[in-house]
């Protein structure tokens, strides 16, 4: 029975900028036909529907592929032969394809029972669309070899005519069809550097790296920069957050006369009052005196408070269930900082933010209908399709758009990488690393725990760094994040 595709699910995966893995251990047919739906969604947003045949080719000859290197993996344990030994190879190689063929069910149950799989990601990046097929056995040197030895030889030839009228050792059988993958590559514009296979943390990936339309992404870059020139709703900061950023900035000043100059604002007083009487200070007793609050706070502390308050008083707070999610997002980046990192520097930032991470959606959340005339006319001067813009007001972009936000309103650059990158983690300075990956992890497990994403969407270099080793560990971890929240909230309650 044929699987629906989810087309929300895979814009989902679009617009935030996550992975979308399809895991089979067997790659039945109608597998196939799902994967090649996925990828039509994947680029109809971009509008490449016109790669659709040539890239469907391509995914499918290196699903296959990795499904027959399973084959292989069972096949030769089956025979007692050794795949890496030499001989043992040759000797294997010489019976492996007409055995296999005529007992294909019988091993594709070995391979299953055994849990080796292809999983195929779909992830979109920046100014890429990746495609990457992968299977848990790692590909040979000796087998890497004759995958290169093929792309090679693909240089020599122009057509497909010139491919399959010349004869190619095919007893592996990736023999023709990866030359004819290359040469399908090229076809579209991309050379042979735009496909890779390498082995990765135990997997052999197979990947074709796709660049976006010029014309898309240029056309995405000047819609983004105008939507945050023209957002005149978006002041810069009230005159009191920038005269205490200037007493803060300033090394004369005494802790005193920040405090007289907070108590001016009596919101600003009680989110102070709010942050130090939190579980994050863990303090035996409540603190109401505004000198002390500020003490503990510390003035960088203080300082990353004005931001996250200054933005909210800018944003307002229609869009609550917008808020929720970024408070919850700060308190489990705060967490996860504390508990695994212990650096007090990064303490603050984490917590920051996690609240101002999402901006750019709150943003569009915030749109007045002028704002979208002024939009829409651009777009027919321009000649930028209508749909362009509708995508970046569903969230396409909305990272960038919340960076570029935070830029204007100079926040640090740590803030602005964090809001900039939630979502791709690896393209942020690696100076801001910490925090960037720190507020990405956040955001991951609450969307992971608010069922938004799969396990295998989470960045696994981001896990790494955190020294997270398992779908197990994660939920082990989300379990007392959530509690842990969740008690923090109803402290919140009681105040």
């Amino acid at each position: 029975m044929a699987v629906k595709v989810n087309s929300e699910q895979v814009k989902k995966a679009i617009r935030s900028s996550v992975p979308l893995a399809i895991k089979t251990y067997t790659l039945p047919h109608e597998t196939e036909e799902y994967l090649e739906e996925v990828l039509a969604l994947f680029l109809k947003e971009f509008g490449q529907d016109h790669l659709k045949d040539r890239l469907a080719y391509c995914l499918k000859e290196l699903a296959v592929n990795g499904k027959k290197a399973n084959t292989k993996r069972v096949y030769f344990q089956e025979k007692n032969l050794d795949i890496n030994n030499p001989s043992h190879y040759d000797e294997g190689m010489r019976t492996f394809k007409e055995e296999t063929l005529s007992k294909i069910d019988h091993y594709l149950e070995q391979q299953k029972d055994a849990g080796l799989y292809i999983k195929i990601v779909f992830h979109v990046q920046q100014r890429t669309f990746t495609i990457s097929v992968k299977n848990n056995t790692e590909i040979s040197r000796k087998e890497q070899m004759r995958v290169y030895d093929r792309i090679a030889r693909s240089r020599a030839f122009e057509t497909m005519e010139e491919a399959l009228s010349t004869v190619i050792d095919d007893s592996e059988g990736a023999g023709l069809g990866i030359v004819i993958l290359v040469l399908m590559l090229k076809k579209i514009g991309l050379d042979e550097d735009s496909f890779d296979i390498d082995v990765e943390n135990g997997e052999t990936v197979a990947r074709i790296t796709l660049p976006f339309n010029e014309i898309h992404v240029e056309n995405l870059d000047l819609l983004s920069e105008e939507i945050v020139r023209e957002i005149n709703e978006l002041p810069q900061f009230p005159d009191n957050i920038l005269q205490l950023q200037n007493l803060i900035n300033d090394p004369d000043s005494e802790i005193s006369a920040i405090a007289r100059q907070i108590s001016t604002d009596p919101s600003l007083t009680a989110d102070l009052l709010k942050v130090v009487n939190s579980a994050q200070f863990m303090l035996p007793k409540r603190v109401d005196n505004i000198v002390e609050a500020v003490k503990l706070v510390g003035l960088r502390g203080l300082k990353n408070l004005l931001y996250s308050y200054g933005t909210q008083q800018i944003l307002n707070q229609k869009m609550k269930w917008l808020w929720n999610h970024s408070y919850k997002t700060a308190f489990y980046a705060y967490n996860l900082a504390k508990n695994f990192k212990r650096k007090k520097d990064l303490l603050d930032d984490a917590y920051v933010g996690g609240i101002l991470h999402d901006m750019g959606k709150i943003i569009f959340a915030e749109v007045h209908p002028q704002l979208l005339e002024r939009i829409s006319g651009f777009c027919e001067e321009r000649n930028i399709d209508r749909q362009l813009f509708e995508d970046l007001s569903a969230g396409l972009n909305h990272a960038k758009i919340g960076g570029m936000v935070a830029e204007k309103w100079n926040f640090p650059e740590s803030l602005v990488q964090a809001i900039r990158y939630h979502h791709e983690p690896m393209q942020c300075n690696p100076a801001m690393r910490d925090v960037v990956y720190t507020v990405y992890l956040a955001n991951a497990l609450v969307n992971l725990e608010d069922g938004e994403i799969s396990y295998d969407q989470l960045n696994q270099t981001v896990l790494q760094s955190y020294g997270i080793k398992s779908h197990e560990q994660v939920d082990i971890i989300i379990e007392r994040l959530s509690k842990a929240f969740e008690h923090e909230s109803a402290r919140r309650e009681n105040w």
